[in-house]
């Protein structure tokens, strides 16, 4: 192939890969605040409540999807890291995932967007304490930047979901909390890969498959199986919604992986700064969410952060890049995470 139709092609992948994340997660982004946070049944209708059966409907997507995956890909079908490990990972996911679901019951989607953003100091200092990373001033500097947008955007206009059924405050607390526990998920999930040389799909399986087990248990212990089913007797479109979410989260991580092992690191969190910036924007257009002058500043101090933190990679030069996949073809290396919710 000549070079110019080899560096087209490349193109074209490239941007195939970056629609895909971008598509399905702005999907996935949507989905969650329409079942969270807008009636069934017309603007009359009820709410949707039980957040953890959102959850094991994405775990066991996730499960059949990594189980093929594990089958195409010929990995090791056997647990290559005590159960228990999978397990404390599980718990720490499902909690995280449940915190991020009942948080839009009272602050509007893009709020949990800058949330995403938040978590890079909590990873950081999990990093720092768990695997004793070291981080540059660029690194600190990036993310008190950001830290300081989402905290100006929070503080200076309305924050509420449409149809908030308690203080917005409740909210922010299930939001820290979802940072807290996604940062020890993700921290763990790497530990787990340098020490027990998993492969991606075969955590991504055992992960799944405890988690499946413990939202399923949860929802039962919860008694709210019941009430979940009767609205989806009554609703049929939240299961349609449900699965379609769970779908959109799955071939999210696909792309991901896909992206990151041809592109590399820096391509896909420039891909996901933007992805954030669509989803915000999309959210407020459809669900017609307010915003002020100073909260437009606080958005602009986070994003113009992450996406220096993108251009200083690219222009480091190439022995300074972070050119390393995070998802090589055999294994991730140190600092690399499995699949879990976007």
């Amino acid at each position: 192939m000549a070079p110019q139709s080899t560096m087209l092609f490349t193109a074209a992948l490239g941007a195939f890969y970056g629609a895909g994340i971008i598509g399905c997660l702005l999907v996935y982004g949507l989905l969650q605040e329409r079942i969270m946070s807008e009636p069934y049944g017309g603007p009359s209708g009820e709410l949707f409540k039980v957040s953890v059966f959102l959850v094991l409907c994405n775990r066991i997507v996730a499960v059949g999807f990594s189980l093929a995956m594990l089958i195409i890909k010929k990995e090791d079908r056997v647990n290559m890291a005590p159960l228990w490990k999978y397990l404390a990972i599980s718990l720490s996911n499902v909690g995280a995932t449940w915190c991020q679901y009942e948080a839009l019951k009272y602050v509007a989607f893009p709020v949990q967007m800058l949330g995403k953003s938040f978590k890079m100091m909590p990873v950081m200092v999990w990093g720092t304490f768990i695997s004793q990373k070291r981080y540059g001033f660029t690194e600190w500097a990036v993310a008190a930047a950001v830290t300081g947008g989402v905290t100006e955007f929070l503080m200076t206009g309305s924050i509420k979901a449409k149809h908030a059924t308690g203080n917005s405050a409740h909210g922010l607390i299930l939001l820290l909390v979802f940072l807290g526990l996604d940062g020890f998920t993700s921290t763990f999930q790497e530990k787990l890969f340098k020490q027990h040389k998993t492969t991606k799909y075969n955590q991504m399986f055992y992960v799944n498959s405890f988690s499946t087990i413990v939202s399923f248990v949860t929802l039962l212990a919860s008694q709210k199986a019941g009430a979940a089913l009767a609205f989806c007797g009554k609703h049929p479109a939240l299961l349609t919604d449900a699965l379609t979410l769970s779908a959109a989260a799955v071939g999210g991580q696909w792309f991901i992986y896909s992206q990151v092992k041809e592109f590399g690191a820096l391509v896909f969190a420039a891909t996901m700064n933007l992805r954030q910036v669509v989803s915000i924007l999309v959210s407020y257009a459809t669900y017609h969410h307010t915003i002020n002058e100073l909260q437009i500043l606080g958005l602009l101090m986070v994003f113009g952060a992450l996406f220096y933190k993108s251009y200083k990679g690219i222009v480091a030069g190439p022995e300074k890049q972070e050119k390393q996949p995070l998802l090589p073809s055999e294994q991730p290396k140190e600092g690399e995470a499995a699949a879990k919710e976007p």
